[in-house]
């Protein structure tokens, strides 16, 4: 490739030299021209993603007040000065805080009571320093109080360096571990930590002891997982009296239990893996509690003594129902809290392990979204939750177990006069090409009405199992308060409706995420919610698969779209185990060593299907040390369409080439991709003067 050629006035879009490379899969002979932008050593690499760059920057200086504007617009909505809501573990009180102008958080606690000194524990913003990139990874108190361990990321790879700091001396240990991913447990000797280390494909696969203060070449490797599509993750009991390590494929889990008391002692499996059964475990006095997918599609509770855990013990406290999708649970001392999911939505309730009694925890909007907060403790009649929908913003709350009374604690504030009662949500139903039927979330501000000439931007994800959080964002506004009506389409893949929802978005049914998505964008239609020269489409990693895939289905149907990160070389990737994720995905995708899985793949996979045909506009993105969607993929799929394409629409690419999967790090960068991704939003819909 001849950089003078990637290099060109960058009014004129980057062209990618084809440097056809054969690929010999299932007997299919096929070419890749641009298999060579995997090599990064290759100088002509980083040359055409900052041409790219380049010309995404020449081809929106229009919009460059725009940005501006919005940044400024989400930054007064913010209290940039601020704190959480402290929770409280033995006689300390926990809590981060931001500063005016300062990017990341700042860690505290205060010993007895709320009006004691603050001891500021760790300032990511010191951390920070000198880097492009943070990431805080582990933040792990010791059960004494004494040491904090702590890791950090400086580039968005996800690859840890696990620190100790003595909270008395606020000095380091003198240690340090270098690629460690982000769980930890402490043993209840206060010396003892349980980390997990990466493979060379970021893969979680270790376990190891270390004692505090030695090297950690002395380290003792615990456990070694040998299956690709198994990932290892450490934790502990809310009761702090077992530590945990998980292994966990997509669809299958193994746990493992050791004395938290006895660090120095040998793990002890609670029920060896099985194919297709899943499980989670905590602890309460004499049993373990387990919910578990065995032979309960959308999950039972079972119990079994912590002596003998295996499955023949497993006595049934929730049985599985057709209708009802069981999420998880919290153990306290004294209560059970239930989380599930119905009609789509969360629900919760209390049971009293004493009396037997129960009560609902219930919710007054349409669709919201509802997670548990930090509670450390387990001897305690206070459950913390959050509560959030598309127009409330996030809420804290402590309720308590035993009146069942609950307390706001503090709702985030939005400066500049929020007001809810001028935006309204909805919950819709759309009707897919089989007949089922798929909800909607929606959100526009009061005085919207029906009507054909309304902007409106539909997100989804669908992949999984993740349902989409129909939650608040003051970011948001900016659109909102210009006319956009914002939509959630909840498609198979996710969770929404039942674990079923999953299963029928997966394997060789995901097809139905893709029809669905075009479904819900038909219905918001036909309702006369907007039209497609009208209608934007946002969607991140498989969520921008999403995106490459529906627009090659039906590009006729929306007028511009943002694939952030976007996982669309899906049959090379999976195929690829050498990259992160790929042998786990093959329990997510299907194996593309199977001719039926391959030639399923391959019917969808975005970059397989490009053709010559016109597309939306499209700004996609890539971050250069994205260890989950390589940016080659992103920077790939620009270049084949570029080359196949047959119109004049904006196609751009931005990768940043300092950050990961999830892009910048602290608030205010955050803030400015964020209001470079509107700007081009608003700039397609025709709202580029509002």
């Amino acid at each position: 490739m001849n950089k003078d050629n990637v290099l060109q006035t960058i009014v004129t879009p980057p062209i990618a030299e084809q440097q056809p490379e054969v690929l010999e899969l299932h007997g299919d002979r096929r070419t890749d021209k641009y298999f060579w932008m995997r090599d990064l050593d290759n100088p002509e690499v980083p040359a055409y993603l900052e041409a790219e760059n380049a010309y995404t920057a020449a081809m929106t200086k229009h919009t460059e007040a725009l940005q501006t504007q919005i940044y400024n617009e989400m930054l007064a909505r913010i209290k940039e000065t601020d704190l959480s809501v402290p929770f409280r573990k033995d006689e300390y009180y926990y809590y981060s805080r931001t500063e005016e102008g300062k990017a990341y958080s700042i860690h505290c606690r205060k010993k007895g009571s709320l009006d004691a000194p603050e001891e500021v524990l760790i300032d990511e913003n010191e951390l920070a320093q000198g880097h492009d990139f943070f990431e805080l990874g582990v933040f792990d108190i010791s059960p004494n109080h004494q040491i904090l361990a702590y890791s950090f990321d400086t580039s968005g790879s996800e690859q840890y360096t696990l620190c100790f700091l003595d909270l008395n001396t606020h000095q380091l240990y003198p240690e340090t571990i270098a690629e460690t991913y982000f769980s930890f447990a402490w043993g209840n000797d206060n010396q003892t930590g349980f980390y997990t280390k990466i493979d060379d494909a970021n893969r979680p696969y270790q376990l190891l002891k270390h004692t505090l203060g030695t090297s950690p070449e002395k380290d003792v490797l615990i456990y070694e997982e040998k299956d690709d599509i198994y990932h290892l993750y450490v934790g502990k009991t809310r009761s702090e009296s077992y530590i945990l390590m998980l292994l966990q494929s997509s669809i299958t889990t193994e746990v493992h239990y050791l004395d938290a008391n006895h660090p120095q002692g040998e793990f002890q499996i609670v029920h060896p893996r099985t194919t297709g059964v899943e499980y989670d475990v905590d602890h309460h006095r004499d049993h373990f509690y387990i919910v578990t997918n065995e032979k309960a599609t959308n999950f039972k509770l079972v119990k079994t003594p912590v002596t003998k855990p295996s499955q023949e013990n497993w006595q049934t406290i929730i049985p599985h129902r057709e209708d009802v999708l069981l999420l998880g649970i919290s153990l306290f001392a004294n209560h059970l809290v239930i989380y599930e999911r119905t009609g789509g939505l969360q629900t919760a309730r209390v049971q009293n392990f004493s009396t037997g009694e129960e009560n609902n925890i219930s919710f007054p909007e349409p669709t919201y979204e509802f997670d548990e907060g930090n509670n450390p403790e387990f001897n305690t009649n206070v459950l913390r939750f959050h509560y959030t929908s598309l127009i409330t913003p996030q809420s804290v709350f402590d309720y308590n177990m035993e009146t069942n009374q609950r307390e706001l604690k503090k709702q985030t504030e939005v400066l500049g006069g929020y007001d809810k009662t001028q935006y309204q949500s909805q919950w819709l139903m759309a009707t897919a090409t089989d007949g089922t039927k798929i909800p909607i979330s929606i959100v526009y501000k009061q005085g919207i009405n029906k009507d054909s000439k309304n902007p409106l931007l539909l997100t989804g994800y669908g992949a999984y199992g993740s349902s989409y959080p129909a939650s608040f964002s003051s970011t948001r506004l900016t659109l909102l308060d210009r006319g956009v009506v914002f939509a959630i389409a909840h498609i198979r893949g996710g969770e929404e409706m039942g674990r079923e929802w999953y299963e029928q978005g997966k394997f060789l049914h995901k097809k139905n995420t893709f029809t669905d998505f075009i479904a819900c964008a038909e219905y918001l239609i036909a309702e006369g919610w907007t039209a497609s020269d009208r209608l934007a489409i946002t969607g991140g990693s498989a969520g921008g698969l999403l995106m490459g895939a529906v627009i090659n289905m039906r590009p006729d149907l929306f007028k511009a779209v943002v694939a952030n990160v976007p996982f669309v070389d899906v049959v090379t990737t999976i195929l690829d185990t050498s990259l992160p994720l790929s042998a786990m995905e093959w329990e997510e995708w299907g194996n593309p060593n199977d001719t039926v899985y391959y030639d399923y793949m391959k019917s969808y996979s975005p970059y397989d299907n490009v053709t010559a045909k016109e597309y939306p506009d499209l700004l996609i993105t890539a971050g250069l040390n994205d260890s989950r969607v390589k940016y080659w993929e992103p920077a790939k799929w620009t270049a084949k369409l570029r080359e196949m394409k047959a119109d004049n629409h904006l196609l751009l690419l931005k990768t940043n080439m300092g950050a990961g999967h999830s892009g910048a790090s602290g608030r205010y960068e955050s803030l400015r991709e964020l209001a470079f991704e509107d700007a081009f939003i608003l700039d397609r819909l025709g709202l580029g003067n509002s």
